[in-house]
Order: structure tokens, then C-alpha cells, then sequence
């Protein structure tokens, strides 16, 4: 299944979906209501991409002009994927880490501005989620995206600031305390 990056300097390139039935992807409805809602905040921001299965949310940040993104992926299908529609895009201002997200939030070495998390469903990891918090810089954004009916992880680092519903599927909008 092929993706199309929605807005910005890529916009209306399709990209390679996740060619894996084990990450499922954001649809493009609700890639675009995340990026409308959050706006001007892309512009200039370092952007991780956790559980980044094609990179399509990843590669949409950048697109609309973020300073930089950096992709997580565990799944060896899924990382060639998401390698080649970096390249695909000649995003020179992306990264790829081959690893589980959990063990990453323990040696990675920098802060992001907006972290978009999103696990799969049936294994939604609240306790690796609760970690990428520690990642955010001061006033920093997380969106998490989780099956409507599931519980969702709080810390006292984050506030809630908005929760949306798509059908099956749900967003919550974290802020860290500046």
C-alpha cells in the first residue's frame, strides 16, 4: 500500500507504505487533521518519529518544514522501507535508528520539539510511551496515537492538552512543562 505525503515541499509524492502487516499506518485523514491542528509549530522543529513503521508522519513533519526528523523502527521490513523513501525524498535532514523504541529512550542523545508515537495496537508499550516524555524539550508537543477504546499513559512531566477520536482509532495531545 502506497502513502501520499499531503503538504509542503513533498507534497504529492507517494511513498512506499510499511510493507508489513505488523505496523499499521496513519491513515492520510488523520495524518492531515494531526499536522491543521499542531500548524506553525512544524516549522524549525527537531521531530521524532517513534514506532515510525513507512516514515509517512516522519517524512509529512519535514515536508512542512521541520529542521530535522528522526525515525525508530524495530521491524527489518519496515526500516528498508522507511530508508528508501528518505531517499526517495532526498531528506537530507533525516535519521533512521534500527532498534526498539524502549531500549532507544535510554541512549539517545538529544531533545525533540514534537514527538509522534505511535505503537501498535495490540501492543500499545504505556511504559516505553511514559519514557519518550523524557525526550521532549521544555513546552515540547507529543501526539500518541492508540485505539479509541484504550487506556493511555499520563505522567507528571505532560499535560493533556487535547484528545481527539477517528473512528477506531485516537489521538492524544501531550505538552512537557516548560
Amino acid at each position: 500500500m502506497n502513502v501520499r505525503i499531503i503538504a509542503g515541499k513533498y507534497g504529492g509524492r507517494v511513498i512506499e507504505g510499511s510493507g508489513t502487516n505488523r505496523t499499521h499506518p496513519m491513515s492520510e485523514r488523520i495524518r492531515n487533521a494531526v499536522f491543521n491542528s499542531i500548524g506553525d509549530e512544524v516549522e524549525g522543529a527537531d521531530v521524532l518519529d517513534a514506532f515510525a513503521g513507512s516514515g509517512a508522519v516522519g517524512l509529512e513533519a519535514l515536508s512542512r518544514g521541520a529542521h530535522s526528523a528522526t525515525f525508530i523502527e524495530k521491524d527489518r521490513v519496515a526500516q528498508n522501507i522507511i530508508q528508501k523513501n528518505i531517499e526517495k525524498v532526498a531528506a537530507d535532514n533525516a535519521r533512521l535508528i534500527k532498534a526498539s523504541v524502549g531500549p532507544t529512550t535510554e541512549t539517545i542523545d538529544q531533545q525533540f520539539d514534537i514527538i509522534f508515537a505511535d505503537p501498535p495496537y495490540h501492543d500499545p508499550q504505556l511504559s516505553t510511551v511514559m519514557r519518550l516524555f523524557g525526550l521532549l524539550k521544555p513546552n515540547g508537543l507529543m501526539v500518541l496515537s492508540y485505539p479509541g477504546k484504550a487506556e493511555v499513559p499520563t505522567g507528571a512531566e505532560v499535560v493533556v492538552v487535547d484528545n481527539r477520536s477517528y473512528g477506531n482509532a485516537a489521538l492524544v495531545f501531550y505538552r512537557k512543562s516548560a
